[in-house]
């Protein structure tokens, strides 16, 4: 019963004192997906009690934000151009990258502490020192020492920048939920769903968060943008994308590790012999798509940076890039995206083991399932 959609609106109308929530179109989703949670994912008491928090607080973050709306009704003017989105697969760099960008002074980067509690909306003068700061911080040491192994799978600061999860998730329209828990029917239906609202709602949200507080040229990152770029490029006409590239056999293991070990917070269920086939699928489909979105819209929009250069020289493969997508790399960011790398270099957190095996998947068979990626993008082979 906690995760009846209606109930967990009306208790985010509760802790807002608020009801305006810009319309319902979210409400199919959140239908979708506590449907899913209920009948499939088998959630322990705890589980339901975290998803329930989770949900309502997407909604209690909407609620405020259409109230900041309501206050100051020109934040609907503000414009966000030429926004930089980070894509690729999960665990091929996509989350070194993003903190390489947001090491840039000139580029505006959703934080962490922002994301999930946007309002008041962050003002220069008081941005690195908001309360929100030290809220998140302590929300994710909780975290990191209730789920140890998290900080060598995902590590996170406050103020560092994160996934667009909560952006799309306020429309409950995010393929990140299928990691949270076992929800195939929510899943399917999300892949195919109309996401154009989910990519409003992003928009409407950076409006907010950049209005008193630039720079305004953005960097976002997700790899489940892949499986909508048609519904991004249509909010975003302008977007320019990073696209990470790394052996899928490398790839796959890790991503089913991360997902097996976040389900486990929320239910007891063993879903590691499927979860193998389930990702390749799905992320099969994402590469599909993205590839024929990029076929169609041309190569002037993307660069590719492959693991292995990223690794090896990270401020170069950030300022070919730029180069490319013809973004500018001024001596202050060039040296302060040098800083970031040289005080983060790979495994800082710990290192990540698992086992291809683990998830009935083996390194020829992913290879060969996804060689359509490995030939299009000439992708070196791991260890090879």
């Amino acid at each position: 019963m906690m995760l009846d959609a209606d109930r967990i609106v009306d208790r985010a109308v509760d802790d807002t004192g608020l009801s305006d929530f810009g319309g319902g179109s979210f409400r199919e989703g959140l239908g979708v997906l506590t449907g899913a949670l209920g009948a499939e994912a088998e959630l322990t008491e705890l589980g339901e009690t975290i998803l329930e928090m989770r949900l309502r607080g997407l909604l209690v973050n909407r609620l405020r934000i259409e109230d900041a709306y309501r206050a100051a009704p020109k934040i609907d003017d503000e414009a966000v151009v030429a926004p930089l989105f980070i894509i690729g697969l999960p665990r091929t760099g996509t989350t070194a990258l993003s903190n390489l960008l947001a090491a840039d002074p000139l580029i505006r980067s959703l934080r962490l502490w922002e994301s999930s509690d946007s309002v008041p909306p962050p003002q220069t003068g008081t941005e690195d020192h908001d309360p929100r700061i030290a809220a998140t911080a302590a929300g994710l040491r909780a975290m990191y020492e209730t789920f140890p192994k998290m900080r060598s799978l995902y590590f996170q600061s406050a103020t560092g920048p994160t996934e667009c999860q909560d952006l799309l998730g306020m429309e409950f329209r995010a393929v990140h939920f299928d990691g949270m828990a076992h929800v195939p029917t929510y899943t399917r239906w999300v892949i195919d769903c109309d996401m154009a609202p989910a990519y409003r709602y992003h928009r409407r949200t950076l409006r907010l968060l950049q209005s008193q507080c630039p720079p305004r040229l953005w960097h976002l990152k997700t790899p489940v943008h892949m499986f909508s770029l048609d519904a991004l490029n249509a909010t975003y006409p302008d977007a320019r994308f990073l696209w990470t590239h790394r052996d899928p056999a490398a790839v796959m293991g890790s991503v089913c590790s991360l997902i097996s070990y976040t389900r486990s917070w929320v239910s007891d269920r063993d879903d590691d012999a499927g979860l193998g086939a389930q990702q390749i699928e799905l992320w099969e489909l994402a590469l599909r798509r993205a590839i024929d979105f990029r076929d169609r819209m041309g190569e002037e929009r993307f660069t590719d940076i492959r693991f292995e250069e990223l690794n090896a020289d990270p401020l170069g493969a950030v300022e070919r890039a730029y180069a490319d997508l013809n973004v500018a790399l001024g001596d202050a960011s060039r040296a302060a995206i040098g800083d970031w790398a040289r005080a983060h270099p790979p495994g800082a957190h710990g290192t990540h083991e698992f086992a291809l095996a683990d998830f009935a998947l083996e390194a020829g068979a992913v290879r060969d399932r996804l060689g359509f990626y490995l030939r299009r993008f000439d992708v070196a082979l791991d260890g090879a």
